[in-house]
C-alpha cells in the first residue's frame, strides 16, 4: 500500500497516511479538525541502479 502525504490549509499540518489506491482521499485534519487537507505530490523511493537500466 502505498503512502500519501497531506497539509492541511488552515494550520499547515503534515502527515503521511498508508492507505489503498481504492480508499477516498482524506480531508478533515486531525491537528485542527478543520475540512482543509490537501494531497500533496512527492517523489517516490522507487529508483532503477545497475547496468541494465
Amino acid at each position: 500500500m502505498p503512502i500519501f502525504e497531506y497539509a492541511c490549509g488552515a494550520c499547515k499540518h503534515r502527515l503521511e497516511e498508508l492507505q489503498k489506491f481504492s480508499d477516498a482521499p482524506l480531508t478533515e485534519c486531525p491537528a485542527c479538525e478543520q475540512p482543509t487537507l490537501t494531497e500533496l505530490i512527492s517523489s517516490t523511493g522507487f529508483q532503477l541502479k545497475g547496468i541494465g537500466w
